[in-house]
Order: structure tokens, then sequence, then C-alpha cells
């Protein structure tokens, strides 16, 4: 099924509106019995829960562990396994990294090692503040140095983009990261003859700043991922006829929108900024995708009890998102991070629709084992977009 070619036909531009919350990471397993989701106290999740449709989504398919891109770009409706994204690309354009043609950018952590060893991904989470710091520190250095461009740019807490620039730079490279702790410090492998060259200058530059930070503390060395140029999207906008708008407070996710068209807003840190901003842009924009990070933060910690507390938090703040009385509304993830496992992982995502023409199917909790019983069954999540356009009266009849 070609859905981008079928969406451009249908689409239909119209005043109604849909919201679409994103807990990221929300789905768990259990710990004595319950998820972090069962656990928590949710009375506004479950009551919206009993009078909307519910299921469950996979962001790619089944037994697939997808990375944030993919998985967002499934909410939106592109599929992710035609359009491929590199974690880079994404972090600096939510940075506001300009990436032009003889660029490559890649996500990196800050982190801590000893003897070789990664002993901490994260540096013990450092203050942004501080992170700003180190970046200006190292750029001065990276000055100093001969060979292709390379600039480095802070982002929230342990998190940067580092920018190469330079002709015939590939970014067919592995990730120079072990993605657990306790393993050694990982080089960036080529993934074609023509990337051979660019991993050599970017395993150069891993060890120089290693060497440069070997006596700072907690920070003694950095890791990269997602090696990316700037790939080309069709617009939500062309496709879908919506005007759509991101709040969301990490850059990454802000980026990712900017990519599929969607206008960004300064959001500030934590999860109520989300919901004032709401507040002051609802009359300007007819989709609006708000990310809420701290549940995915505290699965990635294995912080059970945390991930309970950022699930509560956001459940306070439904009601006003229940007020705005849009045509359609959504609460779900765009993936799984089991505080037992620390990680994304390919268990499906809770998913809730409610809207005047969606018909309620008796589940009055909101969790992964109820919402396995709702009508819409366990399906795809590039089918979220198809079904949030059709509630929202924004899609033509097909065919005669």
């Amino acid at each position: 099924m070609d859905w981008e070619k079928i969406a451009t036909e249908l689409s239909t531009d119209t005043p109604s509106k849909i919201i679409l919350l994103v807990m990221d990471g929300l789905g768990g397993l259990p710990r004595n019995g319950k998820t972090a989701l069962e656990a928590a106290n949710t009375p506004h999740l479950d009551k919206l829960a009993a009078k909307s449709v519910c299921g469950l989504s996979d962001p790619v398919f089944m037994g697939i562990t997808p990375g944030s891109g993919p998985a967002h770009l499934s909410l939106f409706g592109y599929d992710p396994l035609k359009h491929t994204l590199g974690r880079g690309i994404l972090e600096a354009l939510g940075v506001e990294v300009e990436v032009g043609r003889n660029d490559i950018v890649a996500r990196g952590n800050f982190a801590t090692h000893k003897e070789g060893m990664i002993t901490d991904r994260r540096a013990g989470r450092i203050p942004t503040s501080e992170n700003a710091l180190l970046c200006e520190k190292i750029n001065a250095f990276l000055k100093s140095r001969e060979g292709p461009r390379i600039q480095m740019y802070p982002g929230k807490e342990h998190r940067f983009v580092v920018k190469f620039s330079g002709k015939n730079l590939c970014d067919a490279l592995s990730d120079a990261d072990p993605q657990k702790e306790n393993k050694p410090r990982t080089y960036t492998q080529p993934l074609d003859n023509e990337a051979q060259r660019t991993a050599i200058m970017v395993n150069s530059f891993l060890d120089d700043l290693t060497e440069f930070l070997k006596d700072s503390d907690p920070v003694n060395t950095v890791l990269l991922r997602g090696f990316s140029k700037h790939p080309s999207l069709p617009s939500m906008q062309d496709l879908f006829k919506i005007r759509p708008v991101a709040l969301a407070n990490y850059p990454m996710y802000k980026g990712l929108a900017k990519l599929v068209g969607m206008a960004t807003v300064d959001v500030g840190p934590e999860i109520e900024d989300l919901f004032d901003t709401l507040d002051e842009i609802y009359l300007d924009y007819n989709f609006f995708y708000i990310h809420v990070k701290k549940t995915d933060a505290a699965g990635e910690d294995g912080n059970y009890d945390a991930k309970k507390v950022a699930i509560e938090e956001t459940d306070t703040y439904i009601p006003r998102l229940v007020d705005k009385n849009a045509e359609v509304l959504v609460v779900t993830s765009d993936h799984s991070t089991p505080s037992l496992l620390k990680s994304h992982s390919w268990h499906p995502n809770p998913f809730m629709l409610h809207a005047a023409t969606a018909m309620p199917d008796g589940i009055d909790r909101f969790s992964e084992r109820t919402c396995s019983q709702g009508y819409l069954g366990r399906f795809q999540a590039i089918y979220a977009m198809p079904l949030m356009l059709a509630h929202a009266g924004k899609l033509k009849k097909y065919g005669a």
C-alpha cells in the first residue's frame, strides 16, 4: 500500500483539531506483578479510556525494537522502513545546527570510562550548564587540530551534537557506542568502502578527545551514534493538509518534528510547561504533537518508581486536554522502555483514541494489558495517522 500517495489524494483541509500526546517509553514489564503504568494512580487517563477506543500498536512490526526516529515516524504516518533517519540529524536540527551538503552530524553522549571500560554512558547526567562549558572548551581545542572542521554543540544534560564538515564524507558508519555500561570503548566501523576514510577521521577524533579529557571527572570520553546527513521527507502539510506543531522540550524531538514540516515552539523543561504552551498556541494550529520525555528517561535509568511518578504527574494534566474539546485526542507512546531492561524494547504501546465517532470498547483502565482487549486490537503504528485523520473528518472517501 502506498499510504503517502493515498493520503495526498484523500486528505482534506478542515478546521477540526487533533491532539496527539506521546508519553515516551510508556510501556513496561511487571515488577511485583504490575507495570509502572498499572501501578500508577491514573484516574484521569482511566476515565478517558472508558470513553475511548483502545488497542496496542507496534512501531515497526512485532519483535522489532525501534529507535525514537522510526517509532515517531510511524505515529506521524511515515513508513519507517521507507524513510530511515540517523539520530544525529534529529538532534542537530533540534538544537538548530545548520547541516549542509558536505556535513555529517552525530548524536553524542559525554561519558565516563575507566581503563577503557565504559562505566557510565551518561556521565551522571551532568548539568546542561556544565555541558555548554565543556563544548566551549573542546571547540577551542578542536580548532588547533588539522583535518576536516569539527564543531560540538551542547544539548540537554550529557547530550551533544558533533558536526564534521569536509568533502566526500560518508555517513555509512556504525555507532561508536557500546550501548551498555561495563563494556569497552567502541570505535565506528565503515559500513561500505566509501566510508573508510570518514571512519578513520572519526576514530582519530574520539582518541584525541579522550586524551584531551583524561583528567576530567566525570566526563573523560564521548560516545557517538546516529551518523547522518540531511534527508528529504514530504511534509505533513503536503501529505495530510494539516497545520502541525510540536510541543517538546528535548532537542531530538524538535529536530524530528522539523524534518516532517512541523512548527516548533519554545517549551520549558517541565511537564506542566507543555500544557501551558498548548493553551497559548491552541488557536494557531490544528495538529498538536505533545511529547513527554520523563517516562522514557526513568525507564532508561531502570527507575521503576520514577517512571510511575512521571506517569502520575502527566495524568494530572489530562483534564486540560479533554477540556480543549478537540475532535480527536490520542494518548499513546512511541515505543516501550521497560525499567527492567533499561532500554527501548519491542513490546507494543498502549493506545487510546477519543472522538465523537469512536465507539468506547468497555476498557476502564489505561494500561498495557487492558488496551490489549480493546476494539483496535494490535496494529502497526503507521495506521495511527489515518485513524486520527478519519475521526477528525479529514479523509475523503476512497474510490467510487
